[in-house]
């Protein structure tokens, strides 16, 4: 965990409950979806009421991307796309601010070796306790990036010259953080 964070209460990502998502084009024509399977990351809170304001640090395992065709996941995982053995992770360092009753995740996105400011629409989804009596949240989050903007210049086109693979990658995470014990 990031050491900002030490001095304030934070929730720990359910990775039990949790999942990061992606889709994009292919051929101009239907979706590839895919899911990374190991990932982390921290919340911390500086107000006593709601998520407004909350620093929030991600990070995503790229080997662990799954397209359920194997084939193709080794192929995202080379040279060609995310050079996982090269650049591991995929990270994320914003804030979680709130405006009329709705969130905006806003922060740095980094992908092989571009950061960008990126921002996505983020639903509070609700809190509760948990079967051994912890606190809970939920959150989903939305997005779109351009994989060009951060390096991933993979450009096969097809006989009608349209990409292969679609520039516009969706993002959905549905997210379920633990409070830590102070």
């Amino acid at each position: 965990m990031k050491k900002k964070f030490m001095d304030l209460q934070t929730w720990a990502i359910d990775l039990q409950h949790s999942q990061v998502q992606f889709k994009v084009k292919h051929l101009a024509i239907a979706n590839v979806s895919g899911t990374f399977r190991k990932f982390g990351g921290a919340v911390a809170i500086t107000s006593t009421h709601d998520f407004d304001n909350s620093e929030i640090y991600f990070e995503l395992n790229t080997a662990s991307i799954d397209t359920n065709n194997p084939e193709r996941d080794n192929h995202l995982k080379s040279g060609m796309f995310l050079n996982a053995d090269k650049y591991p992770k995929i990270s994320f360092d914003g804030k979680l601010i709130k405006a009329d009753d709705e969130y905006k995740l806003n922060g740095n996105l980094t992908i092989l070796e571009t950061t960008l400011p990126v921002s996505m629409a983020v639903e509070y989804t609700g809190m509760g306790k948990g079967r051994y009596n912890d606190i809970r949240a939920g959150f989903e989050v939305h997005g779109k990036i351009n994989r060009k903007d951060f390096g991933l210049n993979f450009n096969l086109l097809n006989e009608a010259g349209d990409l292969v693979v679609g520039n516009d990658i969706k993002l959905h995470c549905d997210i379920e953080l633990i409070k830590k014990d102070a």
